[in-house]
């Protein structure tokens, strides 16, 4: 079962820069993608609705040109859930989840702080109402994939210059607790880094100073996942041989039937 997530900064420039023909080659199953910045009359071409796929999205409410995710399937799901039910994260289309048998793979985009302090709080609120959606989930004895841009580096070999970042959003300290806390005390797995453990493996770059060109850049998009998936990583890849964002697609094969 191949996996697939990337934030596409707008899928609409993104089909322009070719996502969608490299897509047709990859022989995804699952495929979640962030940022989708469109309303549904806005995706009426064809290219959105890519061939043997289930295609669903779930667009920002609040405005347009804005968050919003998508979440394709070559299988129909069972259930499709959109939003997490509390009104102020979901009219920003920040969840889509799939269920399918007893698994169940989500389209996830956490809330950027950079822009300010409101936004910042409202990153916190986001980080801890989902900490208790992750502690609902585990009970519920389902196995999860949680796909997406989590908009947190982790730990320092996840951002190239660590030093002086952290004071910014993204990397502060209190977010990066809350990944210790979700990976190391909640059980999830960082389904990247168990098979990946290498230095430079980023998924983000600014548009800045030749970031992209000098692999400057941020690892904050995961695949997080059951503790039952861990043993069924077989491969990862962040690939980077074509830009079709600002992040690159991070791809994952699991022994899983799908």
């Amino acid at each position: 079962m191949r996996v697939i997530t990337l934030n596409v900064n707008g899928i609409r420039a993104a089909a322009r820069k070719g996502f969608f023909t490299w897509l047709a080659g990859q022989n995804a199953d699952l495929v979640c993608l962030q940022e989708i910045k469109a309303q549904l009359p806005q995706l009426q071409d064809p290219v959105f609705w890519p061939e043997g796929f289930h295609c669903h999205y779930y667009p920002a409410r609040n405005k347009k040109g804005y968050g919003g995710v998508a979440l394709y399937a070559r299988k129909e799901p069972d259930e499709v859930i959109y939003g997490f039910g509390w009104p102020e994260m979901d009219v920003e289309g920040r969840y889509l989840e799939g269920r399918f048998g007893r698994l169940s793979v989500a389209s996830v985009y956490v809330p950027s702080g950079t822009s300010g302090e409101a936004r910042q709080a409202f990153k916190f609120r986001f980080l801890e109402r989902f900490l208790e959606f992750l502690r609902q989930c585990a009970r519920s004895g389902r196995d999860y994939i949680f796909c997406g841009d989590f908009n947190i580096a982790h730990k320092k070999i996840d951002i190239k210059n660590w030093r002086a970042n952290q004071n910014r959003s993204g990397f502060l300290p209190e977010e990066r607790a809350w990944m210790d806390r979700v990976l190391e005390q909640e059980g999830w797995v960082d389904a990247f880094r168990v098979l990946n453990q290498e230095p430079d493996q980023y998924t983000w770059w600014s548009n800045r100073g030749r970031a992209w060109e000098k692999n400057v850049g941020w690892r904050i998009d995961y695949q997080i996942v059951s503790p039952s998936l861990k043993d069924r990583i077989r491969r990862v890849e962040i690939y980077k041989e074509q830009r079709f964002s600002d992040h690159a697609p991070l791809i994952i094969d699991y022994d899983y039937p799908f």
